[in-house]
């Protein structure tokens, strides 16, 4: 199960936020990731802000994960829930997110 965590925090990695150069991951826009084996295949639920309320790009960047997920080998259903409790704020972000951004 460890395996294919990792396998779904590196595809979160490539996943970028359009309007900054950094990905969803090291935003500090996941805060919640679970995976449950299901038939032989993995369900991986994902609880996600954005780093507004009002951000256009939350549909096209959901989009995105799901469809880099569905590479992954054994990868079932794939649900994102958003949320906005709480909300976003820059101290969310890893360290290596802040040394991207030069924070």
């Amino acid at each position: 199960m460890n395996d294919i965590k990792e396998n779904v925090i590196g595809i979160l990695k490539k996943c970028n936020d359009p309007e900054l150069p950094i990905d969803l991951w090291n935003l500090g826009l996941i805060y919640d990731l679970s995976i449950k084996q299901n038939s032989g295949k993995f369900d991986v639920n994902i609880l996600m802000s954005l780093t507004t309320p009002g951000c256009t790009m939350g549909q096209y960047m959901m989009d995105d994960m799901k469809m880099k997920l569905a590479t992954l080998k054994n990868m079932g259903k794939v649900d994102i829930e958003l949320t906005f409790d709480p909300p976003w704020t820059p101290e969310m972000m890893t360290d290596e997110g802040k040394a991207k951004l030069g924070l």
